[in-house]
This record gives structure tokens, sequence and C-alpha cells, in this order.
């Protein structure tokens, strides 16, 4: 039998960045749901960022009731530094009441009523009651702690009221979590030296949602969630929705090596030590495509832009005059503590309404390792990105960093080369004391294309391939040698 799908009517969106994609719709109206987490997590900007937008979004009504909790002038103080506060919404639209005095003076019950009367009169459409382990302290009894609970939920459901209980209570297995139609947990957890904070809904009545851990940051606009995005894309398209075209580097001899240039929409994973040129072969081939009309993005971690368009101007490639067209956008993520999610985020939601045949280039896939907080989840991440970017048919370069000098070829993220379609490996190698670069294709999905390995040289007019270097016998080994030298 199959469930009925909710009315959008009975949605009540949060309005927090992807919660309510995370609980597919956001909270049901008249629900009440409990919001888990230890002090610091964002509990309170939680339930403030709901209720203020609440009464943006839809015009509603709230009502935030505070137990042991601070005060409420330095409650608004808080607040007031975010950018969803918005003071001409308190008192009329947003009503904060001390609920503690009725508690500590009758109990259970002079708290029910409190809370009864006042939603009456205000009118509520949102209640937060903040602090709810003060009233199960206060409780005579476990059982009347839950009937309190109980009867609080039955009253919210007949006036359409929307509830959320914040407790600093973080056991999913308690009893008000059995009575309550939803349970959202909030944690602040410690990774080593990093400190992140996480979303994991537990708990959700009537409805689907994305499980798991979800990365959150708070931020000047409030709390915002990233969803894990192995979940969000874990059912990308079977068919390209474009004919696919090839795409050049510009540089002749390599793009005949790859049959005419890379198939669109697909990934490409650069291989290759420091220094080998993997960066101005990426941005060799998003000049290409900008002559050609095409819009390519860089997205880097290492150097910022005017460094960028620095280097790459020394050697004839003019990365400038096509930012300045606005061909070119240059994104450089600078070494902070990221989100892996969040990264992705940044570059998936800039392609909502791609152009025909973008063009992508990552510098450094270590950024995105560098980010994630739980390492195992690279396999999973790394194929959900990139079918979403084939989706949109972004022709993608990624780049990988190998050891300097190794006798062994290995790529530090092996789950990289399952989820591309080509990889192109770039090489120093020692001969009669000099350094030579050297550039081969190890694999190419779907198109013919030509094994042979290349001497490659970056000069003033950019990168140029020869057409074969007859030396490179034991390339793959690191150790080649001419014959007649032994």
């Amino acid at each position: 039998m199959k469930r009925k799908k909710s009315s959008p009517s009975n949605r009540l969106e949060t309005g927090i960045p992807r919660l309510d994609y995370i609980l597919k719709g956001g909270l049901f109206r008249g629900g009440t749901y409990v919001v888990m987490g230890p002090p610091g997590s964002g509990k309170t900007i939680l339930g403030n960022q709901i209720c203020y937008q609440h009464v943006r979004l839809g015009g509603g009504r709230c009502v935030y009731v505070t137990l042991l909790v601070e005060s409420h002038t330095r409650m608004l103080e808080h607040m007031s530094s975010l950018d969803f506060y918005d003071a001409s919404y308190v008192p009329d639209s947003v009503y904060y009441v001390s609920g503690y005095g009725a508690l500590r003076d009758r109990g259970l019950d002079g708290l029910l009523e409190l809370v009864r009367k006042t939603v009456r009169e205000r009118k509520a459409t949102m209640l937060v009651i903040d602090g709810l382990e003060s009233i199960e302290e206060a409780a005579p009894t476990p059982r009347e702690f839950r009937e309190l609970v109980h009867d609080l939920q039955g009253f919210t459901a007949l006036a359409e009221c929307t509830t959320l209980l914040l407790t600093n209570v973080r056991d999913r297995n308690h009893p008000e979590n059995g009575l309550v139609d939803g349970v959202i947990e909030v944690s602040d957890v410690l990774l080593g030296p990093r400190a992140m904070r996480e979303l994991c809904v537990h708990k959700f009545r009537g409805s689907d949602y994305l499980r798991g851990k979800h990365e959150v940051e708070i931020q000047n606009r409030g709390m915002v969630i990233h969803p894990r995005t192995e979940i969000q894309f874990d059912r990308p398209p079977e068919n390209a929705t474009e004919k696919r075209v090839r795409m050049k580097f510009g540089i002749p001899a390599f793009d005949k090596m790859l049959g005419g240039g890379l198939p669109s929409g697909s990934t490409t994973a650069l291989l290759g030590a420091p220094g080998t040129g993997k960066t101005m072969l990426g941005l060799s081939f998003l000049v290409e495509g900008a002559k050609q009309g095409q819009k390519g993005t860089y997205f880097g971690f290492y150097e910022p832009p005017p460094r960028l368009i620095e280097k790459a101007a020394k050697v004839g490639i003019e990365i400038e005059k096509y930012t300045k067209k606005g061909l070119i956008e240059l994104i450089w993520q600078p070494p902070l503590e990221h989100m892996m999610d969040a990264l992705a985020e940044q570059l998936l939601e800039r392609y909502r309404d791609p152009e025909p045949r973008e063009r992508l280039f990552i510098d450094g896939i270590e950024g995105f390792r560098a980010a994630a907080a739980y390492p195992d989840r690279m396999p999973r991440f790394l194929s959900a990105f990139t079918n979403q970017l084939r989706m949109h048919d972004i022709t993608t370069l990624i780049t990988e960093e190998l050891d300097l000098f190794s006798p062994q070829i290995s790529m530090p993220n092996p789950e990289l080369a399952n989820v591309v379609e080509t990889v192109v490996l770039l090489r120093y190698v020692e001969l009669r004391s000099q350094l030579h670069r050297l550039i081969s294709i190890m694999k190419m999905r779907e198109s013919a294309y030509d094994t042979s390995i290349r001497e490659f040289q970056i000069t003033d007019d950019g990168i140029e391939v020869a057409n074969s270097f007859e030396s490179a016998e034991q390339i793959l080994t690191g150790l080649p040698a001419r014959r007649g030298d032994r």
C-alpha cells in the first residue's frame, strides 16, 4: 500500500537553508518536535531562526517560552547580530515569555496553563519551549513529565500550532521522544583538533527524510545546513541530455592523442608531482574553451587569482583576458577549515542553469580530502559529485598530487580513478642530468586514444607536446635509459 503524499498546505517551511530539503518539505503544521543537543550546538539559534522565518515567509505568530536559559535581553542581544533577526517583529509577531516562575511556583500544571493562555491570546502558530530538561527536573515523576508532553502536544495540535521543544538531553531513546512527531539532534563534536557541528533527524512521522549526519555551520545569516552530497544525488540520470562533442585543450599533439579532445560532460583526472604542469594544462583547457565562447571555472586551493594570472601570463596563457570578458571565473579557497559538502554545494549551485559546454577545472582534489571529516565517505562523495556534474554536461578536470620522485605510480586517492572517464599522467624523468616532463594517457573510457608517452615542455608560448619520445621505454619505472648507454 502506497503512503499518501502529504499536501504542501500541511507543511510549514522552516526557512533554514536545506533543512526543509532534508525534511522533504518542512515540518507538519501542528506537529511537535524535539530538538536535542549539548550547549553551544545551536539549538537556540535554530529555534529563533525558525520563528523569524515563520513570520517572514508566512506572516505567522510565534511564542518563545524560556526556562532556565539566558535572559531575554541577553538572548536578543545575541540574535541581533544575525541576519534573520528583525526587531520590528518583537513583541507583536515574536513574543518572548519566561515560564520558569510559573514552573517554580505552581509546578507542571502552572506552566501548562501559562503556555495555553499565551498561545490563545497571541493566536500563535509557532511555539518554542527552550529548556525542556528544566521541566523534566521539576516533574515529581517521569510519568507526570510524559503526561505534560502528551497534554501539550494534544493542545497545540488542536490549535494548529507547530511546537519545538529544545533540550540539552541527548538520549534519542528518552521517553518523550516516543510521544512527539519528530526528533532532531544537533551536535558539536571534536574530530582531533577540529570542531564540527552536525544535524541528524532520528525520527519524522508522516514523511520520508534524509537520514544520517549532515554538516552544520553557524554564519551571520544563522544556521546553514549542508546535506551529504552522496545522499542528495543518490539517483543520477541514466542518460546524458546533450549530444557529446570533443573538448580540446588547444595543444594540437595532445588533442590528437585524445582522439580530438575530451568527450563533453566527462571527468578527467590529471595526475602528477608538484611542478609537472597540471595547473598550466588545466588553465590551457579553460582558455581554449573561452576562445570558442564556452564558459569556464577555475576552483583551486593553492594560489589566489592575482598570482595565478601572473603565473599563467609568463607562459603565454591569457587567463586575465578572458576573466575580464566574463568567460573564465577564478574561485580560490583560502587554506582554512572547509566542509566537504559546502565546497560541493558552492560548485553545484553554480550549475543549476548551466550554459552549453561549460568547463570546470578543480585544482587539487586534496582540498576536498582535507575537508572530509570522515575520509571513508570519499568514494561515495566523489561518485555523486562527478555524476551531478555530468548531468549538467560540465566537462571537468581534477588534479591529484603524486610523489615528486617515485619508481611506483600509485594514486593517493584510488577512488578517483573509479569515477573518472580519463586519467592523464604527467611525470618527471631524469635523463643525462636533466629533468624532462612526460605526458601519457593511462585510461580513457568510450574512446580510442594514443597510448604512447610524449615529452612536453612549458614555454613562453604555452604548452608544447612532442610527436614522440623514443627514450621512454622505462618511463613507468621512473628509470629510463637510452639504448647504448649501458
